[in-house]
């Protein structure tokens, strides 16, 4: 999932990207700069449930399309190769995610404008999703799968750069938090669309493709953008060095890597959910993986929106950012040990719960951790942008890890083991951080 991001999103990461607006006339001379980001000003009304559907539409692309569809289109070209195949197509398009992140990130702290980019990502994903459709190779899949990557990348980052700009910092951990349901919200829907159109895939991808155009529609419409002050163009060496420069910065980089393990590890396992179910998990008779999915998500994401709602609440009445990271990165791998010791399907329905009980509480308070550790405010777009190859750049390890931990094992049991020992060390790559508590 280019969860991501989680972001990234993801992520989703999953896959994160913002740009600039090219057909944008520059700013008339001597305007009242735009509050920076972290000012005290109230957010707009209305802009956090905006952000909760904006992200819910995007989650719910993510979740059943590489969740569901893609698998199961995948599987019905090639069934003997699926794993290696799905891992090949997964791994190529989170490139396209990685590089779409920080490039439109910075183009759009170039412009000042945030809007634009949401609109064009999510209108792209119609016909990039249409295109998905009607692939009937593994190469025609992986292109299209490319470029929904990139365009949902474009949307993204555009989406996640909002919080940074027009959020206050006190509020962050609620901004974060509604932006965090938005995956066990989309997880859900998009577990059930996907089940839904698991015998008519084309028409699946098109449902997707409206869900995320008429998100960002209406998150544009509704939304007042102040444009931030533009910036001079840079030499694409210069905007190269400035990506790298903020991984100098010690709590910048300790956050990214932290977010790097954790997503590897979530990623190794969810990517092949369906392939989990059919190939290692011990069904109730008459089940099938589509079916078993459709449960799942929606368990998950009950546990998911409790975490992240009170873990976002918390975080910000306590002000400790990295006890609620640290703690649900180690329930994280709590939760993907029991698979692993059971293939019943009472122990994945447990691991469902706990598992979204972890990550839902996860990605709300790290992404507050995250705009708190930003090396300039005037970057936050690049930064995130950065930050948001941490959820997508994973995604380009994990199905090549993965794929080969269930060839060399024979089994999927391994590949649970590897992903909770990540989980632990992205709990604790959050301790070196000094500048949040």
């Amino acid at each position: 999932m280019a969860l991501s991001s989680p972001g990234a999103g993801n992520v989703g990461a999953a896959p994160d990207a913002t740009a600039a607006d090219p057909s944008a006339a520059p700013p008339a001379p001597g305007p009242a700069p735009a509050p920076a980001p972290g000012s005290d000003r109230a957010p707009a009304r209305g802009l956090l449930p905006l952000l909760l559907v904006g992200n819910s539409a995007m989650y719910a692309l993510y979740i059943g399309v590489a969740g569901i569809l893609l698998a199961l289109q995948v599987e019905d070209i090639d069934p003997a190769n699926k794993v290696a195949n799905f891992g090949l197509i997964a791994g190529v398009s989170a490139i396209f995610a990685t590089v779409f992140n920080p490039v439109a990130g910075a183009l759009s702290d170039r412009s000042g404008r945030r809007n634009p980019w949401i609109l064009g990502g999510g209108l792209a994903a119609i016909p990039a999703m249409f295109l998905l459709g009607f692939a009937d190779t593994i190469l025609l899949i992986t292109i299209a799968w490319c470029l929904g990557q990139a365009v949902m990348n474009v949307y993204q980052a555009a989406i996640t750069s909002v919080v940074p700009d027009r959020v206050p910092t006190g509020a962050r951990g609620k901004a974060s938090a509604a932006v965090g349901l938005g995956l066990p919200f989309g997880s859900t829907l998009g577990a059930l669309i996907g089940a839904a159109f698991s015998d008519d895939y084309r028409t699946g991808y098109l449902v997707f493709g409206a869900m995320v155009a008429g998100a960002a529609v209406l998150f544009t419409a509704c939304t007042r953008e102040e444009r931030l002050p533009a910036r001079a163009p840079l030499p694409v060496k210069a905007q190269l060095a400035a990506f790298a420069s903020a991984l100098k910065d010690h709590d910048f980089r300790w956050a990214f890597i932290g977010r790097a393990l954790l997503v590897l590890g979530y990623f190794a396992v969810s990517g092949y959910q369906l392939y989990i179910l059919q190939d290692h998990t011990v069904l109730p008779d008459g089940m099938e993986p589509e079916a078993a999915v459709a449960i799942m998500m929606p368990l998950t994401s009950v546990a998911m929106v409790l975490s992240t709602v009170v873990g976002g609440y918390l975080s910000d009445r306590f002000e400790r950012r990295k006890l609620f990271v640290g703690a649900s990165a180690l329930l994280s791998a709590v939760a993907l040990v029991i698979p692993a010791v059971s293939t019943s399907w009472t122990a994945m329905l447990v691991f469902a719960v706990v598992n979204g009980l972890a990550f839902g509480c996860y990605m709300a308070v790290d992404t507050a951790l995250v705009t708190m550790v930003l090396p300039a405010a005037e970057d936050a777009a690049r930064d995130m942008g950065v930050l948001n190859i941490a959820n997508a750049g994973p995604q380009i390890v994990a199905p090549f890890i993965a794929s080969v931990i269930v060839s060399v094992s024979g089994g999927y049991t391994a590949l649970f083991i590897v992903a909770a020992v990540l989980a632990v060390a992205g709990a604790l790559a959050v301790r070196p951080i000094r500048g949040v508590r």
